[in-house]
């Protein structure tokens, strides 16, 4: 079902209707057709099926008033826009108003321009589609089952009641994302589950093939059973019979490898139906669905501190579930802040919390885009009443907090000490409203941080530049006699351009050098250290022989990593590649630094310029088109970092998956062993891999990262050339047939843009 759908049932209160509308699937177009018949089947119950009646009368009425005055429409949303024009008035005006305004006059643009499929009509119609962006910052929250994660994400963001807290324990699997709802008034939460070929999958590991039995997942597998076929239920089925229909009645889009939507007025009610989906355990008797959950998105309506930023709870060390292990790892390099919460009693004693931050710091650092620490030390009310303790504990615990971070040799080759930052906060007394002394519980503090990520992706001021920069070219196509006369300025920004290019490319080439150089010392030490580092891994010294057999035979089935029930995941390649990854670390966080205001590669894209401000003073016939290109200019960049980012990721945590592909003719040999004396066989065959391909494996990773690495050179270079030849090419070298006249739209855009500017300007 689509948005329309949802937004009127939400509107006319309706949204409990929602989950039958999604299972007819009923979309915008089916909607409008529904007649009757179709009503009273759809609604079974009387009174809503008697509400919906009256609100689609009084729709189906104002829809067919609607299709009357379409043939005046046009000319009326012009009139307006006119009339609107005539004595703009942007003093005073919300961001937000600014921002319907601009794109209500976006859109009766895009209507007047020529239906002639010509390039320059095509690239101007492509050029405002693009402006829809919907930038987003992740927030990662991290601690263990009852540290508080969250009560502090209801506390941040002012609802009291969204997420399940309390007696009842989190499931440590289910990854829940928070973010606005922009669409309607209603609470939703889309629940995206596991696909049905895994769970039949894991059905068949564990029931199917006896020998599964004996895997050390398969307490946790028990576990999942018992919660979503019951106790009795489970006994004795197999797993064809524990995959038949009769068992997902509730949950059918399980099945049908689709997301489930739940719809609410309430975040009260949200969360009660949210139980089922995120927590190992429930009062109630029904079914729990969470072994079937890959993650939870949640949707809050009218929250201005979530326009931009999504929290995610996340669990401590990924999961042993490949598909959720895979988002989890995703989420977590996405995020540019993790919050890692921990009971304030013994924050720098509560191992968990920095296990969390030493197994993921290379996936939040270098393998991801990670610039804000932020240490939460939950509770710091707790069992104090007299206010000077409770200043007195808070003040100790961020000064072990801030030492302990310094000695973290893991942690620190990722992150400086800049990047940390730690707060006390006191949750359930700062929703209950006791107390809002910052000294005492510092959520303001957070909520100020979060606001600060907002604004720092200003939709209304990237939009409105960028309109103005298309409405710019529109006017300067739409008064040009012939593209001949811009011969002079065509040829000064075609040198600009070459020189520019060079600038950018000789710091990569640079980059390309130094990371051969550094690749190539890894090399060598990795050829000598990864026997003892293959035997750190496959025989540890604090685990008996016959009590690690089953914990190996799941790391080589699993293609070198597993995450035991206890004790913290084992990364086989990872361990492998920690020479090579060890030897670039320094050079790869100078290349790519992830603090946004120091670019890649020296910050040379963000210096990329074809000083149009100049160029504007020399050919002041063509100053529109010259707006046009800056405005492109700033867009390519931005894109280019972003870009960057994303590929750098897959550069860095490319040498543990060039070292596992490798390892793979090896872990698959180990897998097949079995009976007495499988432990050693599994082993020997793991040192005879390593052995037999440690003059190539290193080899082969470190070429493959520098190809990598010149492949996103080369792309860089290309997508800049070509973004920015064809902009100057289709408002400086083409003929604008029938371009309307935008005078009024152009004139309104600029107030708009420089009523912004003026206020990114004042203190």
């Amino acid at each position: 079902m689509d948005d329309f759908v949802c937004n009127k049932l939400t509107e006319w209160h309706l949204s409990n209707l929602i989950e039958i509308f999604i299972d007819q699937e009923i979309d915008e177009e089916s909607f409008h057709d529904l007649d009757d018949k179709e009503i009273d089947t759809l609604i079974t119950k009387a009174g809503p099926r008697m509400k919906f009646k009256r609100q689609f009368k009084w729709f189906k009425k104002e829809q067919n008033t609607t299709d009357r005055e379409t043939v005046d429409s046009s000319a009326q949303e012009h009139e307006e826009a006119v009339s609107a024009q005539v004595c703009p008035s942007t003093s005073g005006t919300s961001n937000k108003e600014i921002l319907t305004k601009v794109k209500s006059i976006m859109s009766f643009v895009k209507k007047r321009l020529p239906a002639q499929d010509n390039k320059l009509n095509n690239f101007l119609k492509n050029k405002i589609d693009d402006l829809e962006t919907d930038k987003r910052e992740l927030v990662g929250v991290f601690g263990k089952t009852g540290s508080g994660k969250s009560s502090l994400i209801n506390a941040v963001i002012g609802m009291k009641n969204l997420l399940p807290t309390g007696e009842v324990s989190a499931c440590t699997s289910v990854m829940i994302e928070v973010k606005a709802n922009t669409q309607n008034k209603s609470y939703q939460a889309d629940i995206e589950f596991i696909t049905k070929e895994e769970w039949e999958e894991e059905l068949f590991h564990f029931l199917g093939d006896k020998a599964g039995q004996e895997d050390d997942d398969y307490p946790d597998f028990e576990k999942k059973l018992s919660v979503l076929y019951g106790r009795k239920e489970k006994e004795n089925k197999t797993s064809e019979m524990l995959m038949e229909k009769k068992y997902f009645k509730e949950i059918p889009e399980f099945l049908e490898n689709k997301k489930k939507l739940l719809a609410c007025e309430s975040a009260e009610k949200l969360s009660a139906k949210l139980v089922r989906y995120t927590r190992c355990d429930s009062e109630d008797e029904k079914s729990l669905f969470w072994p079937l959950v890959k993650c939870v998105t949640v949707r809050v309506p009218n929250n201005d501190l979530l326009q931009h930023v999504t929290l995610v709870d996340l669990p401590g060390n990924g999961d042993r579930n490949k598909s959720r292990d895979n988002m989890w790892k995703e989420i977590v390099g996405s995020c540019s802040t993790v919050w890692i919460v921990t009971d304030i009693g013994r924050p720098a004693a509560e191992t968990e919390a920095w296990k969390i931050l030493n197994n993921a710091s290379s996936l939040m650092g270098n393998g991801g885009e990670c610039q804000h620490i932020h240490f939460i030390c939950s509770r710091s009310d707790g069992n104090l009443n007299n206010r000077e303790a409770i200043l007195k504990r808070n003040m100790k615990a961020k000064k072990v907090v801030s030492e302990q971070f310094s000695e973290e040799k893991t942690i620190k080759k990722q992150f400086s000490d800049e990047c940390l930052e730690i707060f006390t906060v006191s949750s359930n007394e700062f929703l209950e409203k006791k107390h809002l002394n910052p000294d005492e519980t510092e959520i303001p503090k957070l909520k100020e941080f979060l606001q600060k990520l907002n604004d720092c992706h200003s939709e209304t001021v990237n939009y409105v530049s960028g309109a103005r920069g298309i409405l710019s070219l529109i006017q300067g196509a739409s008064r040009r006699d012939g593209a001949g006369k811009n011969i002079d300025v065509c040829t000064d920004l075609d040198k600009k351009m070459k020189d520019e290019l060079d600038k950018v490319k000789k710091p990569m080439e640079e980059a390309c050098e130094a990371f051969e150089k550094c690749l190539s010392e890894g090399v060598e030490r990795s050829k000598s250290s990864c026997e003892s580092d293959l035997m750190s891994v496959i025989r540890p010294s604090d685990v008996e022989g016959g009590a690690f057999h089953q914990t190996l035979k799941c790391v080589v089935k699993k293609s070198g990593t597993h995450k035991p029930k206890k004790g913290e995941q084992i990364n086989l390649n990872g361990k492998l590649a920690s020479c090579l990854t060890d030897s670039i670390d320094e050079e790869f966080k100078k290349t790519f630094p992830n603090e946004r205001k120091c670019g890649p590669f020296n910050n040379v894209i963000n210096k990329f310029s074809l000083d149009t401000k100049s160029l504007i003073e020399k050919y002041k016939d063509v100053e529109l088109q010259l707006i046009f290109l800056k405005t492109e200019e700033d867009k390519i960049k931005t894109e280019l970092n972003k870009m960057i980012r994303e590929s750098k990721k897959m550069i860095y945590n490319g040498l543990t998956v060039t070292i596992g592909k490798n390892m793979q003719e090896g872990y698959s040999k180990a897998a097949t062993f079995t009976g007495k004396d499988s432990l050693e066989n599994m082993r020997d065959t793991l040192k005879k891999r390593v052995h037999d391909t440690k003059n190539i494996m290193f080899e082969e990773a470190k070429d493959e990262l520098l190809k990598q690495l010149r492949e996103l050179m080369e792309e860089i270079l290309e997508k800049l050339e070509i973004t920015m030849q064809e902009s100057i090419k289709l408002s400086l070298k083409t003929d604008g047939d029938s371009i309307p006249d935008v005078t009024q739209q152009l004139k309104e855009m600029n107030d708009y843009y420089n009523e912004l500017k003026a206020q990114q300007q004042s203190p």
